[in-house]
């Protein structure tokens, strides 16, 4: 019910907060990200190539949720004072709450829905847990994405040293679990091959086709067709121990043989083994499921590579290591792929995919989503300025970016470290919900424009681009009609004019412009007979137009 109940929030964009707002395609999105996701569910539906969510973990101290339950007196007054803008009552999930893991689950579910539904066929999500609620989010994800869907349970080696206060184990992991949208279309990359890998290819014998390391001949899979003699260069005859064959036919074995793929040792008496060629073989290694921090990072060094970008201050509790969400991003996308981090944090995600970018001259977008919740006004975070976390993932953005780019040197000419800062709001549109007998004239006369008055043109063609289900993220121009400002969005895919006064020629210069979609404000036109004649002059202009009022 909660995935499928509508949303009257829009999205308002933030110019000031952004980095590089006319050229990039990053966003940074501020709010519930539960209302986000359902805002974005037409614009990016079936796009998204990666998703990686590292929700709270439910331990009794980092979920706070808002409670819709009636509650008693004394319930009341001891969590008195604990609302959100709205009016909703935050309330602390602590164990002693008889409904300590329903509510941790009512929370990921209909967002783990939502998040399916962006996910593009190909694509997968990746989701950081701990053993606190692992089993609860294996049994939704079963039933969300389907347990056929089900890729793998990587175990992260979160720690490199045990802890000596731990009462029964030291717990020096994490879980990530991937769900695949369909499994049969996720293709997974290979890692890259180390160079200890590489340098166990050799080329004894200088074959033209390069370096090749020699690979056992006999399998364990006795077949009587593939148990046969075998000649040596220097004349014994040499058969598959006993159980084994031979892995090919007699047939198959001399044609590899006239080929040059069978080797006998420098001196021709050795046992045979096939030549498998590095230039023939997959460029990379097969990841395995165990992350090992000294390939990902752990929590010790996630937490100084922060610091280091913030000039030694402690600013974000529990950060991720950008390895291990490079890593991650590497495994499971290409180049223009669009990554999804909607419990983003400090914003390594965003980090990893720049630095992945970077590395391989990808053109990968990502979107940041992080509801701005405020720091603690002890924290060092909030004595350096910082108010809430999002001021932290967007500052961890920009000087991130920054410094990729200058190591990048030449190659990071063209990289991307930019971001659209969006913002969730109410609706562009004033609330009317008065009967007819309780308006007077002077009301009407308040009522004449019915959009807020704080609203300017770009919060309502940016919440245009949410309701028509555009990507928020291309570029657009504004052009002066007869002194009328309009919009023009990734070159006519939206045009948009909320101008008072137009008149009809105008309108016909507008529609010239040929765009896929139109919208004006409902007071844009000069009169009534202008407002009415719109469609009949699109339709003989641009006839493929699509007309919307607003």
């Amino acid at each position: 019910m909660e995935a499928n109940t509508t949303t009257n929030k829009t999205l308002r964009p933030c110019i000031e907060e952004s980095k590089d707002w006319d050229n990039t395609e990053n966003l940074y999105i501020e709010g519930d990200n539960l209302e986000v996701l359902k805002l974005l569910q037409n614009s990016y539906f079936n796009k998204v190539k990666m998703i990686y969510i590292d929700p709270p973990y439910n331990t009794g101290k980092d979920f706070i949720y808002r409670d819709k339950f009636s509650q008693n007196i004394n319930e009341y007054e001891e969590a008195k004072g604990s609302f959100d803008e709205e009016g909703n009552r935050l309330f602390k999930n602590t164990d002693t709450n008889g409904r300590f893991h329903s509510d941790w689950c009512s929370m990921i579910y209909p967002r783990l829905i939502l998040a399916r539904n962006l996910l593009a066929d190909d694509g997968v999500i990746f989701i950081s847990i701990d053993e606190n609620e692992d089993k609860n989010l294996k049994a939704i994800c079963d039933e969300i994405f389907g347990i056929k869907n089900y890729i793998q349970e990587i175990i992260w080696e979160k720690k490199f040293a045990p802890q000596n206060d731990a009462k029964y184990f030291s717990l020096n992991h994490e879980k990530v679990y991937c769900y695949s949208k369909n499994k049969d279309n996720f293709k997974r990359n290979l890692l890259p091959m180390t160079k200890e890998q590489i340098e166990r290819y050799k080329n004894l014998d200088n074959d033209p086709r390069g370096p090749w390391q020699s690979d056992n001949l006999t399998v364990a899979t006795y077949n009587k067709k593939y148990d046969y003699p075998i000649k040596k260069p220097n004349g014994d005859i040499i058969n598959p121990p006993n159980g084994r064959c031979w892995r090919t036919s007699k047939e198959k074995f001399n044609q590899l043989l006239k080929d040059n793929r069978i080797w006998f040792g420098s001196d021709g008496n050795g046992v045979p083994r096939i030549k498998r060629f590095l230039s023939e073989i997959k460029q990379g290694k097969v990841p395995i499921s165990i992350f090992y921090h000294t390939e990902v990072g752990h929590t010790q060094e996630a937490s100084k590579e922060l610091k280091l970008l913030f000039d030694e201050k402690k600013l974000f509790d529990y950060p991720k290591p950008v390895k291990l969400l490079y890593r991650l991003s590497y495994l499971s996308t290409n180049n223009n792929d669009i990554i999804l981090d909607f419990f983003s944090g400090s914003a390594t995600t965003a980090h990893a995919v720049m630095q992945l970018n970077a590395e391989d001259g990808g053109k990968r977008k990502f979107i940041m989503v992080q509801l701005p919740e405020k720091t603690d006004e002890k924290s060092e975070a909030f004595k350096a300025g910082y108010k809430n976390i999002c001021e932290i993932g967007k500052e961890r953005i920009r000087r991130a970016g920054e410094k990729i780019k200058e190591e990048a040197g030449l190659n990071g000419q063209d990289l991307d470290i930019g971001f659209r800062v969006l913002k969730l709001d109410s609706s562009n549109m004033k609330d009317i919900y008065y009967s007819a007998d309780e308006y007077d004239q002077g009301m009407l006369e308040n009522m004449q424009s019915n959009t807020k008055e704080d609203r300017t043109d770009l919060d309502l063609l940016f919440g245009c681009l949410v309701d028509w289900g555009l990507e928020l993220d291309k570029p657009y121009t504004t052009k002066v009609i007869n002194g009328h400002k309009v919009h023009i969005y990734n070159d006519g895919d939206l045009v948009a004019c909320f101008e008072k006064d137009l008149d009809m020629k105008t309108i016909d210069e507008i529609a010239k412009l040929e765009p896929l979609r139109v919208v004006f404000s409902d007071n844009s036109f000069v009169d009534s007979a202008t407002k009415i004649n719109v469609a009949e002059h699109f339709k003989m202009i641009a006839p493929d137009t699509d007309i919307k009022v607003i």
